[in-house]
């Protein structure tokens, strides 16, 4: 999926709202305990009842990789179970040295290789540019950086000054040369809102993944007031206030409920924005 296409999809899903797909299989509902992949059943109903109300869906790897073999399999057949017209995230935070990462782009953008083909994959930056060339060598897939993140470790490297710049300044700056904003997107924490009209002005056109929103605190009225472009350039992810709405026999009704209220707030920004 392409910059125009995923804008698209926000003005006809009336949306920029990201699922993630975390799974804790003990955190799922006793009643999908009886089928042979609770965890593929947790995700498909998951997705049946939310797509039309969410532009993108975000599977964190490591829930996946925690079960070896079943496990991918289980990533697999739930990348084969997305609606075509989402966009899709593999959140592996990969980066390696070159031929390294070639492999890792290999595993998450060719499908005649692993079975999966996701839109883009998240990477680490750490390691420099030829850590990140080998994935947007597949046109029209995306590498999702790492830049300013949510967690309570962020300011032990990501806001220390160097010269006249922060290190996720620098990041952003410096990873903007690569490529543009065709295939590049910033992961950029909601619970540092205060931070995105400096960062609007380091990557103005390029979308941003915002993770945080919901049990993580952050405020989707406070990320938008200096976060949106004209092209809305905004994927908002929500994880658990979703899909541990219930851990009932309801779960994706549930589910389905909570994302509605995100999807229809984020109609009236757009509707604000004149973006729709």
């Amino acid at each position: 999926m392409n910059k125009q296409q995923l804008f698209e999809q926000i003005q006809r899903k009336k949306s920029f709202l990201c699922i993630g797909l975390d799974p804790v299989l003990d955190k799922l509902p006793k009643h999908l305990l009886k089928y042979e992949d609770p965890i593929l059943e947790f995700n498909k109903q998951l997705i049946d009842a939310t797509h039309d109300l969410c532009v993108a869906y975000k599977p964190n790897t490591a829930f996946y990789e925690t079960r070896g073999v079943k496990g991918w399999d289980t990533l697999v057949k739930t990348w084969q179970h997305f609606p075509k017209d989402v966009f899709t995230i593999a959140d592996a935070k990969r980066g390696d040295i070159g031929n390294t990462s070639a492999m890792y782009a290999e595993a998450f953008f060719n499908e005649q290789s692993s079975g999966m083909s996701f839109d883009s994959v998240t990477v680490a930056p750490y390691m420099g540019e030829d850590s990140v060339s080998p994935f947007l060598n597949y046109p029209e897939k995306w590498v999702i950086l790492l830049a300013l993140t949510s967690n309570a470790g962020f300011k032990d490297f990501q806001v220390k000054q160097s010269e006249d710049q922060k290190l996720y300044e620098q990041v952003i700056s410096t990873s903007s040369k690569w490529t543009d904003s065709n295939q590049m997107m910033y992961v950029v924490g909601a619970t540092k809102a205060e931070e995105f009209k400096n960062i609007r002005t380091l990557a103005p056109d390029h979308f941003l993944l915002v993770p945080g929103v919901g049990a993580q605190g952050g405020s989707l009225s406070a990320v938008c007031e200096f976060g949106l472009n004209k092209e809305c350039g905004l994927l908002v992810n929500a994880a658990r206030s979703i899909i541990y709405a219930s851990n009932g026999e309801d779960f994706a009704e549930k589910a389905r409920e909570e994302a509605l209220l995100l999807q229809q707030e984020m109609e009236q920004i757009l509707l604000s924005a004149n973006l729709i």
